[in-house]
């Protein structure tokens, strides 16, 4: 458990430094520019939201719409994959029976 941890505050740790600038210059920005409300919050000025440089295949489209479209994307599919074990886990509590009980059911 504590590896486990120890690996999940790592990897967002280093997310975080790679969007955001460090709480000191960016509260002494905010306070120099007098920004409201959002205390040790600054992004980056070359970040882009949801590009953390993670790419092992080359995958990621160089042109901001492109990359714009493919995010889009992404989020479309992962709302459906959410509806979709919705729909498993509903299934399950009405039945009472497990997904693969009635696939077994059915064949």
């Amino acid at each position: 458990f504590a590896f486990l941890t120890m690996l999940i505050a790592t990897s967002e740790i280093k997310r975080a430094s790679t969007g955001w600038e460090d709480p000191d210059k960016a509260m002494s920005y905010n306070s120099e520019n007098e920004v409201k409300g959002a205390f040790g919050a600054l992004l980056k000025g070359s970040y882009y939201p949801g590009d953390i440089g993670f790419d092992p295949l080359g995958l990621k489209p160089t042109d901001a719409i492109k990359f714009s479209k493919i995010q889009t994307k992404e989020l479309q599919n992962g709302r459906l994959a959410m509806l979709a074990a919705i729909g498993m886990i509903v299934q399950e509590q009405v039945t009472h029976d497990t997904i693969l009980g009635t696939l077994k059911s059915l064949f």
